[in-house]
């Protein structure tokens, strides 16, 4: 007998009008946590930036308000508010219609940012209200809606010299949990947006807290390179040009210093490119054609040896701008230039204009070379010592180390490593484990500071090569991600000043060599508590002063309170309970929310200028509540 499955043509709906935005707002802007939240703000102020781009705006200032609304506003042209060929008001068409805008025919906006003609229309679909406002030919035109739908027509409510568009909107609470928007979160994108637009004024205000940034570059991405590199020893000024052809318009910043990490970022009409492209390859290819042809020229190298792109690209911070009329963008997150013209016209104008410039500046060229071949020199170095690893089976082997205590469960997914601070509280964390799938791996002292170590330094230290072999996935260019032995790998040291440093240690070395691990959410910190509250039988654990003052508040007087500052302190039973047991444990998970931030942090916290981390503690030590000294 057939099963009656009642799939008839009643069952087939058609969503009108932005229904179907409100249904699967993921598809339109990832997801509704906080990077959803926020991209409200982009898709407005994206238009904004397209104007900037044409030439008709250099102000935009976003708000944001104690109810939490967002105002956005910029001195563009303003939206059309003629009658468009639907007999509807442009302004209406625009607001409320998907794929509705002046960024296709490519005569109002010769290259954009947005490309689909969602933008402001996914936002109002979004939003329990939106009231638009737009300034233009001398008059002031409003527009409201509530959650998509139009609740006061498009209308003139009085004159004004200005122009422009200003747009106020409510993110809707039945779309997103929760509508707390980051204010750094925001000031780090339009502080970059500032950099790739220069002469574009930028304000973000936050009137909940009375915050406020201001961002004025008139250097650009120059500004941007100087202010990458302000934590590292530079070689030269940073170096700027800007170009173009039939296919691209083209701005590049580079800047080499004496650090061992390369630094490049990269962007197509102001998207940042996280995974590259064909404008990035473009890039690399020149800048080591051009190495190398002044390298040979100028008879820099005495034997016939050739200069790699790793070799050509250590130690450079440059960022890369490009502007392209029809980008094509592909790879997992949508970020990655794949128009094949490209690689080809950025890579002929970088290598003209950078072989032009190192012959014109023989001092900095020199500079330049130097540290170049010094990277040859590491590179040939540390790929002896990576011979002499893979000759002793270290990297390569099935062999673990023998301070490795290993979990019997196979499955990845279901393994967990922890990286432990310490001998004693490694000998204890393997007492507490769960042996079916936790795995341990003490390690002695301070590891080594990779970002001051040339990479052959970094293959002789022993307690790297333990976490190499132990994870199993090889390391920095061999680095495969399939083949890591754990989806957790969790960073365990003590609550006091050498375990904090130990731990930005590790994370500096996850960032620099595996940071396929972190940006897999692989990476995680536990949370030892800071405090055992002990009266009578009854045992509680505060993690930190204010829960410590919460559970004080429960429990009463006559109480015993002891402050754990290590590990070791705690006996196995304890140590499982409070820092390793999944039903009571907190993990927090190590995420790259901006990997220009994260790049300056780590730099500024493990580099060699003592400047700007003497700035930065200056500044940060108002968030200090426990220091052991």
């Amino acid at each position: 007998m057939v099963e009656e499955t009642g799939y008839t043509a009643n069952e087939i709906q058609i969503l009108e009008g932005l229904e179907g935005v409100r249904r699967r707002p993921g598809m339109y802007i990832g997801d509704t946590s906080k990077r959803g939240l926020h991209h409200l703000i982009y898709e407005i102020t994206d238009n904004s930036i397209d104007e900037a781009l044409a030439g008709h705006c250099n102000e935009i200032s976003v708000v944001l308000h104690k109810d939490g609304s967002v105002t956005a506003k910029d001195n563009g042209r303003g939206i059309p508010v003629d009658k468009h060929k639907s007999g509807k008001s442009a302004l209406e068409v625009v607001s409320s219609s998907l794929h509705a805008g002046g960024k296709f025919a490519k005569k109002a906006y010769k290259v954009s940012g947005g490309l689909h003609g969602v933008g402001m229309s996914v936002v109002n679909a979004l939003s329990e209200w939106m009231k638009i406002e737009v300034h233009r030919d001398g008059k002031i035109h409003t527009i409201e809606f509530a959650r998509g739908k139009l609740t006061e027509e498009a209308k003139v409510v009085g004159d004004s010299p200005d122009h422009g568009t200003i747009v106020h909107f409510m993110p809707d609470e039945q779309i997103f949990p929760i509508r707390d928007f980051d204010f750094a979160y925001l000031k780090e994108r339009f502080m970059e947006l500032a950099y790739l637009n220069k002469g574009l004024g930028i304000v973000i205000v936050d009137e909940r807290t009375d915050k406020k940034e201001e961002f004025f570059f008139e250097g650009g991405i120059k500004e941007f390179v100087e202010h990458l590199n302000k934590a590292r020893n530079k070689l030269h000024e940073a170096y700027f040009f800007e170009k173009k052809n039939e296919h691209v318009e083209i701005e590049v910043a580079v800047q080499y210093t004496d650090s061992y990490n390369e630094m490049i970022y990269s962007f197509v009409n102001n998207i940042k490119t996280i995974e590259g492209g064909t404008h990035l390859t473009g890039f690399r290819t020149a800048l080591t054609r051009a190495v190398n042809d002044y390298v040979k020229s100028n008879k820099v190298l005495k034997e016939d040896k050739r200069i790699t792109g790793d070799d050509a690209l250590e130690g450079l911070t440059a960022v890369i701008s490009v502007r392209v009329q029809e980008p094509q963008f592909e790879g997992q997150t949508k970020t990655k230039l794949g128009n094949s013209e490209i690689r080809g016209a950025v890579d002929s104008i970088v290598f003209d204009t950078l072989k032009t410039y190192l012959e014109e500046h023989p001092d900095e060229a020199k500079n330049i070379c130097a540290k170049i071949v010094n990277s040859m020199e590491a590179r040939e170095a540390a790929q002896k010592a990576k011979e002499l690893i893979r000759r002793k089976n270290v990297f390569e082997s099935s062999l673990l180390p023998g301070k490795l205590a290993d979990c019997s469960e196979q499955d990845p997914a279901k393994s967990e490593l922890y990286l432990v601070e310490g001998d004693s509280a490694g000998g204890s964390s393997k007492q507490a484990r769960d042996r079916r799938f936790q795995a341990i791996l003490p390690l002695r002292g301070k590891i080594l500071n990779v970002e001051k170590a040339p990479i052959h330094k970094v293959f002789a230290s022993e307690e790297i090569k333990n976490m190499v072999l132990s994870i199993g996935a090889g390391f920095k260019d061999d680095f495969d991600p399939n083949k890591v032995r754990y989806h957790k790998i969790v960073i365990m040291t003590d609550a006091d000043v050498d375990g904090s440093h130990i731990r930005t240690l590790i994370l500096t070395l996850f960032y620099r060599y595996f940071k396929p691990i972190i940006e897999l959410g692989y990476l995680y910190i536990a949370q030892p508590p800071l405090y055992r509250i002990a009266r009578g039988k009854s045992i509680q654990y505060a993690y930190t002063d204010s829960e410590l003052e919460e559970k004080l508040k429960e429990t009463g007087p006559n109480v015993n309170i002891q402050r754990y500052k290590g590990l070791g302190e705690m006996n196995p039973g304890q140590l499982w309970e409070t820092t390793m047991n999944p039903e009571t444990r907190t993990l927090q998970r190590v995420m790259i929310e901006d990997a220009i931030v994260a790049d300056e942090l780590f730099t500024i916290l493990m580099g060699d200028a003592v400047e700007p981390r003497r700035e930065f503690i200056e500044q940060n030590a108002v968030y200090v509540k426990n220091l052991d000294v």
